[in-house]
């Protein structure tokens, strides 16, 4: 950046008409920048490419305003990122020039991603597992999940939790992929043929089904060949954490902290004494709440709403009313609204924020409690 200003940015979908229309085809998310005027001169964006020595013939910037589609020529390109001076900001992306992809080495960097589903009217368990090319954000594969979830969870309790294990792999571009699990009931599809997708939606590749008794299972992914491109050991999970769990109603003796989506507002509280006593989470937000501000990112802050909004702490003329504002301003109405909201809300943030963000959540909740307990 050339000097301080708030940057954000969202994930919008690709006209894929319109690439096509130039002869392109995705190379990663398409980006909407925004920032004060003149703060950013320049952006890296991260590419999965192994080779680099065809990439500057046909890797290159999409810039889309609403005059139209540019392509800009990188200043730079390296083993991770493409480098890109810009005039100012909008929509941005990665696109392959389609006649010269041929060129492109067909082995990428790629990643692996497992998420345990459960659903309450569910016999068994699912393992879901994704292929994807490495330069596709986790967040945004989690939010497009949670924002499923929504839909899908209607009348049942539905989870989906991420499975953190090591991801990175080599993946081939129209290669066929099979995995194998000996724990398994069934597994589907038997094979798949990898693609570089980059939304809107991203689908698992397999499904695994396991009985519900099942502790743990090893899955294996191989290549058409039959060799080994990936294996891990999973420890399933009794309960998926509440940051990631919709439910249609929130429970009968929480019903007093958490409003419905429509209704907007603060929930009843209980009379008495109780109205003045805050939880523990609470307690624990209201002493983290300037840090939180200041340092919490502007992704993190996006997935947090999400989660907010898919478990019915905030409603949809409060999601809307944060859209417009600077990360700061953001963090700040944010951290108002779910502490209106009572307890609960409070835990569901604060759970929801030490999955995505471990190291700023140690920073400042647990040293915190640290503070804390020396104190005492």
């Amino acid at each position: 950046m050339t000097r301080d200003g708030e940057l954000s940015y969202k994930v919008v979908h690709w006209d894929e008409n319109l690439l096509r229309s130039a002869g392109k085809t995705p190379a990663s998310l398409l980006f909407n920048i925004q920032c004060s005027d003149d703060a950013v001169s320049q952006l890296h964006f991260p590419h999965c490419e192994k080779e680099l020595s065809p990439l500057s013939e046909g890797l290159s910037v999409v810039h889309i305003s609403d005059g139209g589609m540019d392509v800009l020529h990188p200043k730079e390109i390296t083993e991770t990122h493409v480098i890109v001076d810009v005039p100012h900001l909008s929509c941005f992306g990665l696109a392959w020039n389609i006649r010269k992809l041929w060129k492109f080495g067909k082995t990428i960097n790629g990643q692996i991603l497992l998420f345990q589903q459960r659903e309450d009217t569910m016999q068994s368990q699912k393992l879901n597992v994704f292929l994807l090319p490495d330069n596709v954000p986790l967040l945004e594969v989690k939010a497009y999940l949670q924002s499923a979830v929504s839909v899908e969870g209607q009348q049942a309790q539905v989870v989906h939790e991420y499975i953190l294990a090591p991801s990175t792999c080599d993946l081939i571009r129209g290669q066929k992929y099979s995995v194998d699990c000996s724990e398994a009931d069934r597994v589907q599809p038997l094979s798949a043929t990898f693609d570089c997708k980059y939304g809107p939606n991203f689908h698992p590749t397999f499904e695994i089904r396991l009985n519900k008794s099942k502790k743990g299972a090893t899955v294996i992914v191989k290549d058409k060949e039959k060799t080994h491109v990936w294996d891990y050991h999973v420890e399933l999970t009794a309960s998926a954490s509440s940051c990631t769990v919709v439910s249609n109603q929130p429970p009968d003796n929480e019903a007093d902290t958490l409003p419905a989506a429509a209704g907007g507002g603060e929930g009843p509280r209980q009379s008495g004494k109780s109205v003045l006593k805050r939880g523990p989470e609470e307690e624990s937000l209201l002493s983290v709440q300037t840090e939180f501000i200041d340092r919490v990112s502007a992704p993190v802050l996006k997935y947090l709403e999400l989660v907010l909004h898919t478990n019915r702490v905030i409603n949809d003329r409060e999601m809307e009313s944060n859209q417009t504002k600077t990360r700061t301003d953001k963090a700040h109405s944010l951290i108002n609204m779910v502490l209106k909201k009572g307890n609960k809300a409070c835990r569901i943030l604060i759970e929801t924020f030490r999955e995505q963000d471990p190291f700023l959540y140690e920073l400042l909740f647990v040293n915190q409690e640290q503070k804390k307990t020396v104190g005492q």
